[in-house]
């Protein structure tokens, strides 16, 4: 099942106008009129805390990228997302792995689910793994152990709790 065309165009024009108001880092679309799909959304977080592996050591990274892709299925289909950055994480594989997202968001996606609700929903998911249901790839399953020991604090916690931090 698919939207007509005029009305899937106006949805995600609000979509990312709300993307746009509501995050404090930029939404880039590879094509702002959605004149043809699919379309591709790089979603650049800034001061984002999330679990990267320096040295064996478990670190906070405050720049996040991952990559969106709306089909012509929208939004009665999920998106497609990827992970373009380092991460450590349980649900989320490093971009060589095909970094996918793991998230209830997008397991339970339905037509009221939006981009908005799904972004802030990945910022929560990277200072909360959840190293009970974890990819079965090698880093994920890493993390998860990792994480089961010695649990993921991230740096805005209080400070004797907390780890060093990476930008960039």
């Amino acid at each position: 099942m698919t939207l007509p065309s005029n009305i899937l165009r106006s949805r995600l024009v609000n979509e990312l106008a709300m993307c746009r108001y509501s995050l404090a880092y930029p939404v880039e679309c590879s094509d702002e009129d959605f004149s043809q799909l699919p379309v591709t959304l790089e979603v650049s977080m800034a001061g984002i805390p999330g679990p990267v592996l320096v040295s064996g050591e478990v670190r906070d990274r405050l720049e996040h990228r991952m990559e969106i892709i709306i089909t012509p299925e929208y939004p009665y289909e999920k998106p497609i997302v990827r992970w373009q950055t380092p991460i450590f994480h349980p649900n989320i594989m490093l971009p060589r792995d095909g970094g996918y997202v793991c998230t209830k968001l997008l397991d339970s996606w339905s037509f009221q689910s939006n981009l908005l609700g799904f972004i802030k929903g990945v910022e929560s998911l990277l200072a909360n793994p959840n190293p009970m249901n974890p990819y079965r790839s090698e880093s994920c399953m890493m993390a998860s152990e990792r994480f089961i020991a010695e649990p993921y604090v991230p740096f805005d916690m209080p400070r004797e709790k907390r780890g060093p931090r990476i930008v960039g």
